[in-house]
Order: structure tokens, then sequence, then C-alpha cells
């Protein structure tokens, strides 16, 4: 019997509360629904590094970011990993294909694909025109464009709607046919792999959206399911800045702020819409499998890179620590039922993106790589008994917010690295994060056990944050580890 073929679906910048699934108040997601019911929905997912490069690199090698050495976000950096996941499944035996982002570099790394049919969306750096020429980056950086613009013309552009590519506050309807949207045309382009793939060898195929990331450009009909929606407003803890004295919620692309609430308003139903969005064509290509038959003997696992924070705590996109943003959706769905799961249930273990790589070699029968530090989720999806881990840490630099954080998915500690400050939350008791813990004296024994777990954990560490027992404040925070990277520098 042929090997399972492997389908990974990936999304940017989704929030892991935003499923109907999970009785979300407004977001409506039927087609990923019914995966979570013929697999396993893990509730306590989490993106180690949460920003576009960082995660992708642990769902693409398995390691976490002490190895892969992705820390922050920073481009031009190359990617010269060893083992990847397509890399151990062509070594297998698959056919394998990405469609949509990738965000390597150079941008035409196959990382280990047979073949890459690209779009990463608008990068700064493909588009700076003293370093690459309009055709350059048509040709070299995306397949996209070039395709967009043989059937809406020759000066169809990512920038024509105004809408600048990090703007979580500001959003309008897409202006073409929805079937030239971003979105539709990575399930278009995944069907037609379809029909080109081989059919003596498993598949494994890669659909990596770029949205729900900004630009909020739905199409018309999705933004109009959520025009009388009540939003809910976004949860603002007790310690959260009360104002906004620089008018930072005026910029549309900054990560902080208080904006006004009809254009937050717009923005959450954009948001939401392109969710939705993203989920009807998930159906359309759920029926191409069926058409295909495919479906009954493909492994399905669905995820987001990171979240985004949409508001909460008056912050915006990711980087941060918080739910909103660390947070993701991790669904393993097994339609045809070969790898025996729990189907229709919810998991509570603390999972990461690195446990993608394990998980999906593990359902192909592959040997996994002493280079991998995550898990397989087979045994936690079978219901199995498992010597699990008992937390996950997580990082990022962002400037004067530069973070590190713990959690086992009931209590989360997050420690600022350049001021010091900590807080402490009981998920278990408040997941959205509205009462920090960590001037409670009731806490401070529990507190004090997770400072020293941290400290142990950022040990040996090159920027020096911890002798092993206590942390060290004011540490210059670094985007990359050249003790991992090495040459790639």
């Amino acid at each position: 019997m042929m090997k399972p073929n492997l389908l990974l679906i990936s999304v940017d910048q989704m929030r892991g509360d935003c499923l109907s699934i999970l009785n979300h108040p407004v977001v409506d997601t039927p087609n990923l629904d019914q995966l979570a019911r013929v697999g396993v929905l893990f509730r306590s997912a989490y993106s180690a590094t949460p920003s576009c490069i960082p995660a992708r690199a642990a769902m693409l090698t398995g390691m976490s970011q002490r190895s892969h050495g992705r820390i922050g976000y920073q481009d031009q950096v190359p990617w010269d990993y060893e083992h990847t996941l397509p890399s151990v499944l062509a070594a297998s035996g698959y056919h394998t294909q990405c469609v949509g982002k990738m965000h390597v570099y150079p941008a035409r790394s196959l990382c280990g694909f047979h073949n890459v049919v690209m779009h990463d969306g608008y990068l700064h750096h493909n588009r700076i025109r003293t370093a690459n020429t309009a055709a350059e980056f048509y040709d070299s950086c995306d397949d996209y464009l070039p395709w967009l613009r043989e059937r809406a013309g020759a000066d169809c552009d990512l920038l024509d709607l105004g809408l600048d590519c990090n703007a979580s506050t500001v959003a309008r309807p897409w202006h073409l046919p929805e079937a030239l949207h971003p979105t539709n045309w990575v399930v278009t382009q995944s069907i037609d792999f379809l029909r080109r793939r081989d059919p003596r060898k498993p598949f494994f195929l890669s659909m990596s959206f770029v949205r729900p990331h900004p630009p909020f450009d739905p199409p018309q009909a999705f933004l109009d399911m959520y025009a009388d929606a009540d939003f809910p407003s976004p949860a603002v803890g007790t310690w959260a800045q009360a104002d906004d004295p620089d008018r930072c919620g005026l910029n549309p692309i900054t990560n902080k702020g208080i904006v006004p609430r009809h254009r937050l308003k717009r923005a959450q139903a954009a948001y939401y819409a392109l969710i939705t969005h993203i989920d009807h064509q998930i159906g359309r290509f759920l029926q191409a499998m069926l058409e295909h038959d495919v479906l009954r003997n493909t492994v399905i696992l669905f995820t987001s890179d990171h979240g985004e924070m949409l508001g909460d705590h008056h912050f915006f996109r990711k980087a941060l620590p918080y739910e909103g943003s660390a947070k993701v959706p991790f669904i393993l769905a097994d339609p045809g039922g070969s790898l025996r799961l729990n189907r229709n249930t919810t998991n509570d273990q603390v999972v990461e993106i690195r446990d993608i790589m394990p998980t999906l070699l593990d359902a192909a029968g592959a040997a996994i790589p002493e280079t991998v530090d995550g898990q397989s989720l087979l045994p936690l999806a079978r219901g199995e008994r498992v010597d699990w881990r008992n937390a996950i840490h997580g990082e990022h630099e962002c400037k004067d917010m530069s973070n590190h954080y713990m959690t086992d998915g009931v209590l989360k500690y997050i420690w600022f690295s350049q001021s010091g400050r900590e807080q402490l939350f009981d998920l278990s008791q408040d997941p959205q994060e509205l009462i920090n813990l960590a001037d409670d004296e009731r806490y401070r024994t529990s507190l004090e056990n997770w400072r020293e777990r941290l400290a142990a954990q950022l040990a040996d560490r090159e920027e020096g944050y911890s002798d092993g027992k206590r942390l060290n404040v004011g540490r210059p925070a670094q985007t990359l580890l050249k003790q991992a990277l090495g040459a790639s520098l």
C-alpha cells in the first residue's frame, strides 16, 4: 500500500482562537471545523518565535530557535539547513511541492522541495528598486504577480489598494474578481499540482497562504458576511497602557496604540473575512482532492506561523508573547482513518510549530533526523500515555519590548529582557491575560520557579542573558544566534 499523502496547510498571522469550533463569537470556519472533526484539535499550540521567518524555520526544520538560530525578524540570511521536512520526504520517495509563501533566502531556494510556485506577498527588501529592477522582482521573486498581470493588466501591482503589508488597522475590499485574489491563486495552483503530480509516488504538498496577514483586503462577499456582526471588544488587561500620548494608534503600521473604534471595527471585519475566505478555499481544495481520489489517503495538518494581536492590550501585529500573537490554530486531520487518531477530540498538551516536521515524518514512516528538536504528535493524537514536555520557551527580539516567555499551557511567565519587567498569567482562569499576577504574593513561589526555569533555559546563550541561576537585564537583544547559524552569517 502506498504511503499516505501529506498536506500541510499553513496560513500567515491567524490567531489561535479564530475557529468557530472553538466557539469564537464571530468568525465562521466550517471547513476547518470539519477537519477538526476527522482529527485532533490542539488547543495549546504556540509559535516559539512569533514572526514569519523564524516560525517558518521551525516549521521546515523541526528545530527549536536555539538550533535554527533565528530569534527575531531578519531578512536575507541564507537558509542552509542540512535536513528539512521536504528534503527528508523527497529522500523517502515523496513528490514534494510548495505553493504560496516560503519567505526564505535566497527567495528561490527550494529547501528540499522538488518545485516551488511562490508568492511571498510584499517583501520590502525584494522591492527596493536600487537593488532590484521591476523585471528582476517579477521574474525571480514571485510567481503570482506575472500570473495576475496576464489576467488583469500589465500595470497591476501589490500596492494598488493603497494598503501597507503590515497595516493591521486599515482595511478595504479586494478590487478585482475573487478568482484573482492571492488566496484563490494558492488553491488554483494547488489543484493544478494534483493534475501534474507523479501518480506513482505519494505527495507532500505545502499549501501556504499569505493571508490573513495584512493587507486586509477580503473579497466583498466575505466582508459582507461580517457587516452586521457584533464584534467583541479587544481584551485589555489591567496592566495595559491606558492612553496613547504618542498617538501611535493613528499610524496604520504601528504595533501598538489606541485606534479609532470605527477603524478597528473595519479591521476586525476584514480580518475575520479573510479567514472565512481561506476556509472556503480550503473547502474548494478538499472537493478537488475528492475528485482526484486522494482525500482518504491524505494526512492533513493545518496551522499558522503566528497570530495577530488585533488590538488586544492596545497592541497589533505579532512578535509579542501574548496569546493573540504567540498562540496558533493547530489541527491534525486524518480523513481516511489510517493513523488511528482519536478523531473529533481536543488535546491540551503544549505543542509548538517545531512538532510539525516529526509528526508528518512519523505519519510517512520516515526516519526523523537527529537535528529535529520537536516531537511527533501522533501518540498524543491517539490518546496514548506519553512523557510529554512540561513547558515550551518562546522569545522574540522586539527592541525595547524584546521578550522571552515560558508556558505549560496553564501558566505563562513573561520576561522583557531590556527592562526586566515580568508578567505571570493563569491561562486556565484568565485566558485573555487580563490580570498580571507577578506582584501577587500568592504567586511569589510560582514566579520564582518560572524565573529560575527561564534562567536555566538561557544559561549558555551567547547574549549573556543568564548565568544559569539569575537573569541579566539589559543585555543587547539579537535577531540571530551566531553559534547556530555559523557560516550562514
